[in-house]
């Protein structure tokens, strides 16, 4: 396969950069104190890695703090709550030792929810066997967190998956090997779609990755169809299809799983058009949509970073003339740094409205903004007056009971509410439609047949 290497100008060899050696960072060396400070304090809270493609190519140094990918990489004050900020500020001008320091690190966050949206309720069983690596939460697809595929090329500052990544091992989810999974397929044959997730499986060799996927190709496995994998790399790390040393067998394999018939859907996250803008990441773009797999887009709505209209609709653009296809516009998760970056419904619903209007219809295949909370996928279908009451309007795209897909419901209406569990049900309702049946679906006394969508008592 021949493709324009002349085009990228460098081709760069991966670097890191943490807490233990950013200083080293020649940009960071003009920072102001207050801004260094903001970095040590809250690094040592949520996860901070970034690498010399963000740092050269991504970041406008001369827009700095408010650059966007800036924003999005390096941590700021204003992500830690007040308080927050002032008890970890204080144990590190205390000297305290290391344990001491992760000691109070972890009690912060603890109080940050780091399981939001019950994802410790999707763990499944195998039999008496408890797949930590596994979360199955909506009908057709498993999501799957392979042990070597818990970090990232860089980590973003608002992720809601931040406690793989700050070594509290019993927030994480991952497994080594795929033989349970397989297993697991086998006995669920509703199960179509198996998410690769993290971290970030890209960040595995090819020969890793190989291993955990070759076992789903197996025609025995007749009920997968489609094998997604989540990846922020094309954003990171575009040189992993181009010019590592695993390069041309990571793309061999993503052609054999299109060969085997599968459907290879690889879910890139972009968050701002800056990330669409580098001749290497249109290169590996080329390179991976030469295999044949899908490459769909998405990403939070995130204050500070793609809060406005116009950037949504230009990375859309951006998206759809490099072939790619807008799938999600999320709100942020509550978890981590969600006062941050987090808007309310109502506000991302109009940017996602006006940004949906400037668009052209190939552009228009974009869902959102959908909040990824405990019942489901919520979607914000906007605002409307019903017999004098106004009230936001919003429906199920996924949800634990399959029966709730596609279900519009009504909430009062709250200009000021950013999740799910800050909305009352409007016309006078004690309770949403689903709330009833969602304790009893997390209780495990109610499961779903997988053919026929029936309810299963399971214990009385």
């Amino acid at each position: 396969m021949e493709q324009m290497l002349d085009n990228i100008t460098n081709s760069m060899k991966y670097k890191s950069y943490a807490l233990h050696n950013y200083k080293t960072i020649p940009q960071v060396q003009a920072l102001p104190e207050e801004l260094l400070e903001a970095i040590e304090v809250v690094g040592h809270v949520l996860p901070f890695k970034t690498n010399n493609y963000v740092v050269d190519e991504l970041i406008n140094w001369d827009q700095v703090p408010n650059d966007p990918i800036f924003t999005l990489t390096f941590p700021r004050k204003e992500m830690l709550q007040p308080h927050h900020y002032k008890r970890m500020k204080a144990a590190l001008d205390a000297g305290l030792s290391k344990d001491e320091i992760k000691a109070v690190a972890n009690e912060i966050r603890m109080e940050l929810n780091p399981h939001p949206a019950g994802q410790d309720k999707n763990v499944p069983m195998l039999g008496d066997v408890k797949l930590s690596g596994v979360q199955h939460k909506y009908r057709e697809t498993v999501l799957f967190f392979p042990s070597q595929g818990q970090t990232c090329h860089a980590y973003c500052s608002f992720c809601f998956r931040w406690p793989q990544f700050v070594g509290m091992d019993e927030m994480k989810f991952a497994m080594k090997e795929t033989d349970q999974l397989v297993q697991y397929l086998k006995e669920h044959r509703e199960v179509t779609d198996v998410l690769f997730t993290g971290g970030d499986p890209m960040v595995m060799k090819s020969k890793l990755l190989r291993a955990y996927i070759e076992p789903l190709l197996s025609d025995e496995l007749w009920n997968v169809q489609t094998i997604r994998i989540g990846s922020k790399s094309l954003a990171y790390w575009p040189y992993k299809y181009i010019t590592d040393d695993d390069a041309e067998d990571t793309l061999a394999l993503f052609t054999e799983i299109t060969r085997k018939g599968k459907n290879l859907a690889f879910m890139a996250h972009f968050n701002h058009p800056a990330e669409l803008d580098t001749p290497a990441v249109k290169e590996a773009i080329i390179r991976i949509r030469y295999t044949r797999a899908q490459i769909r887009t998405q990403s939070p709505i995130l204050r500070g970073i793609n809060d406005k209209p116009e950037i949504w609709t230009e990375m859309w653009r951006k998206q759809v003339n490099l072939n790619l296809i807008p799938y999600y516009m999320f709100a942020v998760r509550d978890t981590g740094a969600q006062h941050f970056f987090g808007l309310p419904l109502v506000e991302a619903q109009e940017i996602w409205r006006q940004a949906w209007q400037r668009a052209s219809g190939v552009c228009r295949t974009v869902r959102g903004p959908s909040m990824s909370c405990t019942p489901g996928k919520v979607q914000m279908l906007g605002t409307s007056e019903i017999n004098g009451q106004k009230v936001m309007v919003l429906r199920f795209l996924q949800g634990r009971n399959p029966d709730w897909v596609g279900r519009p419901f009504f909430a009062e209406y709250n200009e000021k509410a950013i999740w799910i569990d800050e909305l009352k049900p409007a016309f006078g309702e004690s309770k949403f439609f689903f709330e009833d049946e969602l304790q009893e679906i997390l209780s495990g006394r109610i499961s779903y047949n997988c053919t026929t969508d029936e309810p299963l008592l399971l214990t009385v």
